[in-house]
């Protein structure tokens, strides 16, 4: 997996129990797995279904969090990627894995239509 986000949420992020709002979170995900659809796609996606969302552990205001996205699949116009968030804690000394799941997106021409995925990003991105 590879890196794509790095955030630090805000109080104005809380919700009623005092942690991070879940949408947030959900958001900040699509934006990186957006980043990275877009590489694969080498060019415009648009997020088409979310699968397998786990809340794992609450992220807190202190926390920093990175997304990190993997290509699971590639069909021909659409990329399926893994997106993990892990929250730092206590100043980075403790790493805590927060959420995962399954975004898939699909390539879209200038017209909004779908469009297909280069071969030259299969070939890059293909899991051996």
């Amino acid at each position: 997996m590879q890196p794509v986000l790095r955030v630090a949420p805000q109080p104005r992020d809380l919700n009623n129990n005092g942690h991070i709002f879940g949408g947030w979170v959900l958001s900040q995900m699509d934006i990186a797995g957006g980043i990275m659809a877009a590489r694969v796609a080498r060019g415009s996606t648009a997020t088409v279904a979310i699968e397998a969302m786990e809340f794992i552990a609450p992220i807190l205001t202190r926390d920093l969090i990175s997304v990190y996205a993997r290509v699971e699949r590639i069909g021909r116009t659409s990329v399926a990627i893994r997106l993990d968030v892990i929250a730092s804690r206590n100043l980075g000394e403790e790493r805590v894995p927060v959420t995962s799941g399954l975004f898939t997106f699909v390539a879209l021409d200038e017209n909004h239509h779908p469009r297909l995925i280069p071969e030259e990003s299969k070939q890059k991105y293909r899991k051996d």
